[in-house]
């Protein structure tokens, strides 16, 4: 009984020790959110905003007919989904999370795609953008737009390598009543309405940079709050044999615990760490780039729990991308000498 209570109550008294915890650690939260609003406001609305509307605004075009006719003999085999998919999967790997989940579950509103050929979709087509990659984790974190670019190969190779692996989800359900594109539901962009459908665009894209500030805020308010609780430090403590086992240098403890919460503030303080074996930095950078991190699972769950669609393949895809990824990174730096950085 007693545990029956204590897991109805759960949540309420997780909450409950958040909002106690945002008084006792007040000042340092204060300095967190400050440094989450900047992120937010210096970094993600100038690189995310602009392709949140060009996606919109490409919704209400018939380019995703194009994909699903023209493209449909090439990605089906592939990924077991039709021809549209591949939309979302471009538009997931150019403009970054969470776009591509998003046009998953728009192409199951408008049933565009089936129930199993979007949640396929959900397990590979959510993606870190090459501008954060390459340009923020490479160039600004790292220094080096080679690392970034190493980085971007292995993220987008392990995406590919996790959708030809989940083909198989669900392979035997039916989509037979979904090969007829619907648009039904989509009002198509015309020089009459182009007013009205820019203006919708731009109100989608804005509801969704909000929820990605108020997810990095939040955060950044609960790495502040594990931080100065000493809960990472025991944590780290916990995991040291492990990172010894594995002859990982246990400064990347906290980076690593970080950067599961939210990859950003992970990442940099991954990337800030100095040792001889710089590789080590940038295979644990590419598992965090894979995985996305809980900040990105709960945006995108937020997103999905409007569907009936299942968050599990999305939570699998991206634990395996994670390790894929973190897997041919090792593989790049091993196979070509010029980029052996001391491994």
């Amino acid at each position: 009984m007693p545990i029956s209570k204590l897991r109805k109550n759960f949540l309420p008294i997780l909450f409950l020790l958040f909002t106690i915890c945002l008084l006792i650690f007040s000042k340092s939260n204060l300095q967190a959110v400050k440094s989450g609003l900047s992120l937010w406001a210096n970094s993600v609305i100038p690189s995310l905003f602009p392709f949140f509307v060009a996606t919109e605004l490409l919704m209400h075009t018939n380019i995703i007919y194009f994909f699903q006719k023209y493209l449909n003999k090439f990605i089906e085999p592939i990924f077991n989904v039709r021809g549209a998919g591949c939309f979302a999967f471009l538009m997931g790997i150019i403009s970054g999370y969470p776009i591509g989940a998003k046009i998953a579950c728009e192409f199951r509103k408008s049933n565009t795609c089936s129930k199993e050929e979007c949640e396929r979709l959900l397990s590979f087509t959510n993606n870190s953008g090459p501008l954060f990659i390459i340009g923020t984790v490479g160039i600004s974190m790292f220094g080096s737009s080679q690392i970034g670019l190493i980085l971007f190969i292995s993220h987008l190779l392990a995406s590919i390598t996790v959708g030809f692996i989940f083909r198989f989800w669900h392979k035997n359900s039916s989509n037979n009543s979904y090969k007829i594109f619907k648009t039904t539901n989509t009002k198509f962009v015309k020089f009459s309405n182009l007013g009205e459908v820019l203006s919708e665009s731009i109100k989608q894209a804005t509801s969704t940079i909000m929820l990605i500030g108020g997810f990095i805020v939040i955060f950044s308010s609960i790495i502040s709050i594990l931080n100065n609780s000493n809960i990472f430090n025991f944590l780290s403590i916990i995991l040291e044999p492990i990172f010894n086992l594995l002859n990982i240098d246990i400064s990347f403890i906290n980076g690593l615990l970080t950067g599961l919460l939210e990859i950003t503030n992970g990442i940099k303080q991954i990337s800030t760490i100095q040792i001889k074996k710089i590789s080590i930095n940038l295979i644990l950078t590419s598992l965090l780039l894979g995985f996305g991190g809980i900040s990105i699972l709960l945006q995108v769950f937020s997103i999905v729990s409007k569907t009936d669609l299942s968050i599990k393949p999305y939570i699998y895809g991206k634990i395996l991308q994670g390790l894929v990824s973190a897997l041919y990174t090792f593989i790049i730096l091993q196979c070509i000498p010029i980029l052996n950085l001391d491994l």
